[in-house]
C-alpha cells in the first residue's frame, strides 16, 4: 500500500500566502493557534492537541484523512526553517508525553503512549540525517503526489466553487516547492547525496508527461470535465479560464523546470553506484530506515538470513507446483513457461481484467465472516490505475474517508491488458491489497472513533503491511488458491517478499548491483524483466521499505501459532494437534478482530497486547 502519510516520506506542510493561512484559521477557529501544554490535563489532551498542529503543518495528510480545513496549502517542507519547526514540534509534544506516569495509565492509554513515544523519538532522529538532499525520486514525491490530488480522481475534494479555489492555492505553493528542491537538489550534488542515474533516468520522463501544450489535455484538467451541477454558468467560466492559466502558467512551466534540471543539471552528477551506502552517512540512513520499517531491532544481517531462508523454502513449495502440474524441467524453465503461456494470458480489455478481480472478491466472500466479527462499513472499489503513472506503479490500495464519503480504491495498473498474466498473483494480491488485507486493516482504524487520531491515522510498515501479507496465506481458508497456478502465484508473491530482504540489505550493506539484484530476483520468481528492474529500482529509492512485509507478516504467523498452542484451536485438526493439553478455544475470528482493533502498532507494543488479550482468554 502506498499511503500517504507513510512514515514522514510524503512530508507535505506550511507554506501558503498570509491570508490562505488566516482564512484556514477563520474557518477553525481556535484551531489557528498553538496549544499552551501547561493547560494540559491528561494525556486525551495532548493527543488531540498534537493532532491539531500536526494537521496545520501537514495539509496534504489532512486532506487525506477527510480534514478539508486546509485544502488550499502546500507548505515549502523543503527548507531549513520548516525542519526547524518540525524538530521543536515533535520535542515540545514528546516533553509534554513526559509529565505522565505511563503506569498509572489504563491498558489502552499504555498503548497509546508507547506509541507516542516511539513515533516521536523516531522523527526526531530522522530529521537529524541528510535525506532533505533528495526531494523526490520516481517511487514517492510531490511531484508524483500533485498528480494524484489534481486529477480529479483522488482525495482531494472537488464539489464546490471553493474547492476548486482551494486546489489553486495548492499550484501555487508547487512552484515554489519546486525551486527549494531544485536548490535541495544541488546541495546533495555538492555533498555527493545523490540519486542513482538508473533512478533520475525514470523520473525525466515522468516530468515530460506533464508538459502539455494544451491545457485540456493535461491530467489537471480532469476536475473541469467534472464540474458539479451546482455550479452557476458564471462560476463555471470563471474556474475553467483559471485551470487553464494555472496549467499554462504555472503547472506545465514548473514541470518543465524540474524536468530540464533533472536531464541536463542532475543526471551527469548522478551516482552510478547502486546503495544508500555509496553516499556519505549512507550506512546510518539505511539502519535508521531498517529500524523505522520493521519496528524491530532487528539487524540488516539478521534479516539478510531469514530472507535466504525464506526463499529456498518457498522454492520447495515451488518444486511442488511444478510436480503437479507436470512442468518437466527445472524451476526457472517452469518460470519462463509460465510467463508466456497464452492461456495464463486470457484477457483482452482493461475491464475484463478488472472484472475478474471483482469475481475473486465474490469468490470468498463467504468464507471471509467465519475469519471475521467485525468488517468495515468504508465502501470499497476496484480501479484501474491512471495512465500517466500506469508504467511505473504498483498495484496498490487507497485509504477511504472516515466518514464513508470516499470508497477505499484498491489500484491496478494495466499497460496492456493482453500481457496481464493470472499468474502475477491475482488472488493473493487482491488478498493482500484490497480484502481482507489493507481495506480491512486500514478502513476499522480509521473507524475507530475510540482511538486518539494520532492513532486513527498512524501507520507503521510493519504491521500494516505485515498484516497484508499475512493474508495472503489465508487463501486456502477462504476457498481461493484451488488452481494450482493461481497458488503458485501466490508462492510468487511469497516469494516476492522474502527476495527482498536479501535484495534490500543486499544492495544497502553488501555491495550487491543493481544488476546482481534484478538477476537475483529473475533467477527466484516468475516476474518479467521489467517487472524485476521496477521492483529492483523501487528498492534503491525506498531503502528498507521492502524488509517491512515479510518482518510482520513472520510475526503476526508466530503469534497466531503461540496462542493456537497456549489457547487450544476451535477446530478439529488443531484440537487433535494439542489433544491432552488443558485449554480454552482459540477462536480464529477472535484473533484476528483483536489484531485489527486497536490500528497499527509497533511490533513489540502489539506482542505486550496480544499477549494480554491470550491471557484474558484463559
Amino acid at each position: 500500500m502506498k499511503k500517504l502519510a507513510l512514515g514522514g516520506l510524503f512530508a507535505c506542510a506550511l507554506l501558503a500566502a498570509a491570508c490562505n493561512q488566516q482564512k484556514s484559521a477563520d474557518q477553525s477557529g481556535a484551531a489557528g493557534t498553538e496549544t499552551n501544554l501547561a493547560d494540559i490535563k491528561d494525556t486525551k489532551q495532548l493527543f488531540d492537541a498534537y493532532w491539531e498542529e500536526n494537521a496545520r503543518l501537514f495539509p496534504l495528510e489532512a486532506t487525506a484523512q477527510g480534514d478539508n480545513r486546509y485544502n488550499d496549502q502546500l507548505p515549502n517542507d523543503g527548507t531549513q526553517e520548516f525542519r526547524g519547526k518540525l524538530r521543536a514540534f515533535y520535542q515540545k509534544y514528546l516533553d509534554g508525553l513526559q509529565k505522565f506516569n505511563r503506569e498509572e495509565l489504563s491498558a489502552n492509554d499504555k498503548i497509546s503512549y508507547d506509541m507516542f513515544r516511539y513515533d516521536l523519538e523516531s522523527k526526531l532522529e530522522g530529521i537529524k540525517l541528510n535525506t532533505w538532499m533528495i526531494p523526490y525520486q520516481q517511487f514517492w514525491g510531490l511531484p508524483l503526489t500533485m498528480g494524484q490530488y489534481g486529477s480529479g480522481e483522488g482525495v482531494q475534494p472537488f464539489k464546490t466553487a471553493k474547492d476548486y479555489d482551494n486546489w489553486l492555492g495548492r499550484v501555487r505553493g508547487f512552484s515554489v516547492w519546486a525551486d527549494t528542491a531544485i536548490s535541495n537538489f544541488r546541495q546533495g550534488m555538492k555533498a555527493g547525496v545523490v540519486l542513482p542515474k538508473a533512478l533520475v533516468e525514470k523520473m525525466i520522463p515522468q516530468m515530460r508527461a506533464m508538459e502539455t501544450p494544451d491545457p485540456t489535455k493535461s491530467l489537471f484538467y480532469g476536475p473541469i470535465n467534472k464540474l458539479p451541477e451546482g455550479l452557476t454558468d458564471a462560476e463555471k467560466q470563471r474556474i475553467t479560464a483559471a485551470y487553464k492559466k494555472a496549467i499554462q502558467e504555472e503547472l506545465v512551466p514548473t514541470y518543465k523546470k524540474l524536468g530540464d534540471f533533472l536531464e541536463k543539471e542532475y543526471l551527469p552528477k548522478s551516482r552510478p553506484s547502486t546503495g544508500i551506502a555509496a553516499i556519505p552517512g549512507g550506512p546510518e540512513i539505511y539502519k535508521y530506515y531498517v529500524k523505522t520499517w520493521t519496528t524491530t531491532d532487528k539487524t540488516p544481517e539478521e534479516i539478510y538470513q531469514t530472507g535466504q531462508q525464506e526463499v529456498a523454502r518457498i522454492r520447495g513449495e515451488m518444486e511442488k507446483v511444478k510436480a503437479q502440474v507436470g512442468f518437466k524441467g527445472d524451476l526457472k524453465a517452469f518460470f519462463a513457461s509460465l510467463k508466456t503461456d497464452p492461456k495464463l494470458m486470457p484477457y483482452k480489455t482493461p475491464e475484463e481484467v478488472l472484472g475478474a478481480f471483482r469475481a475473486i472478491q465474490t469468490k470468498m466472500e463467504p468464507n471471509l465472516k467465519k475469519m471475521f466479527g467485525r468488517t468495515p462499513k468504508t465502501p470499497f472499489e476496484i480501479r484501474q490505475t491512471e495512465a500517466f503513472r500506469a508504467a511505473s506503479a504498483s498495484a496498490e490500495y487507497n485509504p477511504g474517508s472516515p466518514d464513508g464519503s470516499r470508497p477505499g480504491i484498491f489500484y491496478i495498473p494495466i499497460v496492456d491488458a493482453t500481457k496481464f498474466n493470472v499468474t502475477s498473483g491475482m488472488e493473493s494480491l487482491f488478498l493482500h491489497e484490497a480484502i481482507p488485507g489493507h481495506h480491512y486493516q486500514t478502513s476499522l482504524q480509521q473507524e475507530n472513533t475510540d482511538l486518539p487520531k494520532f492513532r486513527r491515522f498512524a501507520w507503521y510498515g510493519a504491521m500494516g503491511e505485515g498484516w497484508a501479507l499475512y493474508t495472503e496465506s489465508l487463501g486456502k481458508e477462504l476457498g481461493l488458491y484451488q488452481d494450482p497456478y493461481q497458488y503458485m502465484g501466490a508462492l510468487g508473491d511469497e516469494m516476492h517478499r522474502a527476495v527482498r530482504l536479501v535484495v534490500d540489505v543486499g544492495m544497502h550493506t553488501k555491495n550487491m548491483t543493481r544488476e546482481e539484484a534484478i538477476k537475483y530476483m529473475l533467477d527466484n520468481e516468475a516476474i518479467s524483466e521489467d517487472g524485476a528492474v521496477a521492483e529492483i529500482e523501487r528498492y534503491m529509492a525506498i531503502p528498507g521499505q521492502a524488509l517491512s512485509y515479510k518482518i510482520g507478516a513472520l510475526k503476526i504467523r508466530e503469534l497466531r501459532q503461540k496462542y493456537e498452542k497456549q489457547l487450544g484451536a476451535h477446530n478439529d485438526k488443531l484440537r487433535e494437534k494439542y489433544a491432552g493439553q488443558s485449554r480454552s478455544h482459540f477462536r480464529l475470528s477472535d484473533f484476528h478482530d483483536e489484531l485489527l482493533k486497536d490500528g497499527v502498532m509497533p511490533l513489540a507494543v502489539l506482542e505486550r497486547k496480544m499477549d494480554a488479550w491470550a491471557a484474558n482468554q484463559k
